[in-house]
């Protein structure tokens, strides 16, 4: 099971719950990892460094790079062994490194990110993570495993990690078994070139030089040029009044004093 969640690269995220915690799962990930041959950095921030060692061998722990943001997560000891950005600095400060083989980033956790950030924040991290076009240009793969504790967040953070991630792993069970619910995303494709709508088509939408200028000339019969503008402008000469003239019916009812009774109801 181990080595099919970190075959799709991408993000990985781990849903575990107060009864059911995932940070088992989420080392025995990154230990999967060394053993592949990967370059390993953990982003530790809700247990000490030593508590997270624990249960490697030293071959492991040799191999694994920690940074450690829970002994002082906002510099306030000023040692300078921070990174300038913080911890989303230290997430693009690996992306941008210069070793060839494959990244494992291991988030301890997301849900401590994202209740000292904003979600879009972290999303676009994830996002420029993922994307190694835009970061890395020796097109080595890079593997984000996010441990998400999801009691402590809404539908809204929950729904756009879910988004980002390529496998969701939800941990749950019964009483003494556990279980764990993995969804697997299918990789968007999108085009590699720009296509042409107008290429098949049975019709020329495109018009000579000759025809654009007869466009351009043509008046259109609803256009207040100023031609019609000038012509109702021009005083006319003064012309005869007008005159109404109505030969009564043999059925009008006419009644001089009160002309309008046949509006009464």
């Amino acid at each position: 099971m181990l080595e099919s969640l970190l075959a799709l690269g991408g993000l990985v995220l781990l849903r575990d719950s107060v009864e059911w915690e995932g940070r088992n799962l989420l080392k025995a990930l990154i230990k999967k990892s060394t053993l592949r041959g990967e370059q390993v950095h953990v982003l530790g921030c809700e247990v000490s460094e030593e508590e997270f060692r624990e249960g490697f061998n030293s071959d492991i722990n040799n191999r694994v790079v920690y940074h450690d943001l829970f002994r002082d997560p906002l510099n306030w000891s000023n040692t300078g062994e921070a990174f300038p950005g913080g911890p989303l600095g230290a997430l693009r400060a690996m992306c941008r490194m210069t070793d060839p083989r494959p990244i494992t980033i291991a988030l301890d956790s997301l849900s401590w990110l994202l209740l000292h950030f904003p979600c879009s924040t972290v999303c676009q991290t994830l996002h420029t993570l993922h994307h190694q076009g835009s970061c890395c240009g020796d097109g080595s793969s890079v593997n984000v495993l996010g441990l998400l504790h999801e009691e402590l967040h809404g539908p809204g953070p929950l729904g756009a990690l879910s988004n980002l991630a390529q496998i969701e792993v939800t941990l749950g069970g019964t009483v003494g078994k556990a279980s764990a619910h993995i969804l697997y995303r299918k990789p968007r494709h999108r085009p590699t070139h720009q296509v042409d709508p107008t290429t098949h088509l049975t019709f020329n939408l495109r018009l000579s030089k000759k025809e654009r200028e007869t466009r351009d000339s043509l008046t259109l019969p609803f256009q207040f040029s100023s031609e019609k503008q000038q012509a109702l402008l021009r005083s006319e000469p003064m012309q005869a009044s007008s005159h109404i003239l109505y030969e009564p019916d043999v059925y009008d009812d006419l009644d001089p004093e009160d002309p309008d009774d046949d509006l009464d109801v």
